[in-house]
């Protein structure tokens, strides 16, 4: 009875002992709080990075002033950095104790066009753009993700106790042309610094401020670039039967193109092809000898864009044979991949953001735009990239009930709301990032 005895508590013990979490629950309710304290403390300092960065943005690959004012930031934390990683990114490395290495992205560049928002801090700053003077502004929000990024480090660095591991900052150059990620792991990301066992990043759009989208799966969109030329015979525009005409080839493309999107591609899954740009001639009287034609092309998955790709091609060749012209010359430049989002890091992640975030953490389909984060999963790091909100939500409201629209990434009157926008950013990305310390600790 009492050799029975013993092996019944024992089997209890071990039964507990198996079934007890490696760890407790994390209290969201209380790492909330600790995050506001800290956000209340250093968003001054924040603001007027954010500011700085918006009013003096940069060029892809020219992004010298931007990294140097981020590196500071970084090593006044304690964080190693170092520099010029893919020409003008930086690294930046705080370790605590044992544990997974988990890295968050930021975007250091901007775009060569003129904001027009008539903010106090609104960029005025030129640049040299492919070989013309152009004005610079960070009309994508990546000012927004930067200050969002050095204030989610502070805070982690302030909640040391509450993680262990290494933390890897990245402030990657030449997103807006799709070329800085993988600039960074050509120059040696994952040999010189430690691989990531989970990778983070975040973008700011046009929706209310304070909420969270998110999503498993497909984030965005695979992008390939278009460069078609089309070459005709030049001549005077009185007499065009001894010419062919390049310009009406470009105009035919255009048109026919799109046949492949509407009659080509299953209608339920998307693609689409956008011409940007047409450049032939230089005077009305005059038929020219080419015509270029320049777009982007978006897709999800890899049939479709394969499909794309393909009816691009054949319809460019096909005008060409049409007008009785020499072959055009063709270069479908691939592009961005589309980001992933892993199942397992979202998993992590999403009951941490639910309890913080509420009704305002919501799930939402792919994002039709690139980005080339990409670049790091398909490298190997299971990751997550999220959205937040930049605008009031009364103005929200208007809009959707046909008052003025909301400006877009990339419009010269994007203008997001900084406070409460970086605020969200530090919230979400500090949470996911002690989501992923939390699970990896679990083993899970």
């Amino acid at each position: 009875m009492k050799q029975s005895l013993v092996a019944l508590l024992a089997s209890v013990a071990l039964s507990t002992l198996v079934s007890a979490p490696a760890r407790a629950e994390l209290d969201v309710a209380a790492l909330k709080g600790t995050i506001a304290a800290s956000l209340e403390r250093d968003y001054p300092a924040l603001d007027e990075l954010y500011k700085d960065l918006h009013a003096h943005p940069e060029l892809a690959f020219q992004e010298v002033k931007t990294a140097a004012k981020l590196a500071e930031q970084m090593r006044a934390l304690g964080f190693e950095v170092t520099e010029k990683v893919g020409k003008t990114g930086l690294v930046a490395l705080y370790r605590n104790g044992d544990g997974p290495t988990i890295m968050v992205r930021t975007e250091l560049d901007a775009l060569p066009m003129e904001e027009k928002t008539g903010l106090p801090y609104a960029s005025r700053d030129k640049a040299n753009w492919n070989g013309r003077e152009t004005f610079v502004a960070h009309s994508c929000g990546h000012d927004v993700h930067m200050a969002s990024w050095v204030g989610t480090a502070r805070t982690l660095v302030g909640m040391k106790g509450k993680w262990k591991g290494t933390l890897m900052f990245i402030a990657q150059p030449a997103e807006e042309i799709v070329a800085g990620a993988k600039a960074m792991i050509d120059d040696g990301l994952f040999v010189r610094f430690p691989k990531p066992d989970v990778g983070f990043a975040l973008h700011d759009g046009g929706f209310a401020h304070g909420y969270v989208n998110y999503r498993v799966g497909i984030g965005s969109s695979n992008q390939d670039g278009l460069f078609i030329r089309f070459h005709g015979r030049g001549g005077h525009g009185s007499a065009p039967q001894s010419t062919i005409d390049p310009v009406m080839m470009a105009a035919r493309f255009v048109v026919d193109v799109q046949s492949v999107i509407s009659r080509e591609k299953d209608p339920t899954e998307f693609g689409v092809v956008t011409v940007g740009a047409i450049h032939s001639g230089t005077a009305g009287n005059i038929i020219p000898d080419d015509a270029v034609v320049v777009g982007t092309i978006r897709s999800f998955k890899p049939e479709v864009r394969a499909k794309i790709l393909a009816g691009v091609e054949r319809t460019a060749k096909a005008v060409a044979l049409m007008a009785g012209a020499a072959p055009p010359d063709i270069d479908l430049a691939e592009g961005a991949k589309a980001v992933m989002n892993d199942a397992a890091v979202v998993s992590a992640a999403e009951p941490v953001l639910k309890a913080a975030f509420g009704d305002k953490l919501r799930t939402s389909p792919p994002g039709t735009a690139s980005e080339d984060y990409s670049e790091y999963v398909k490298a190997g790091v299971p990751s997550m990239f999220f959205n937040i909100g930049v605008y009031d939500a009364d103005r929200v409201a208007a809009a959707r009930n046909g008052g003025p629209p909301l400006p877009s990434n990339h419009s010269p009157l994007f203008a997001p709301v900084p406070k409460p926008t970086i605020e969200t950013g530090v919230t979400a990305m500090t949470l996911a990032v002690l989501s992923a310390f939390d699970s990896r600790a679990r083993g899970q």
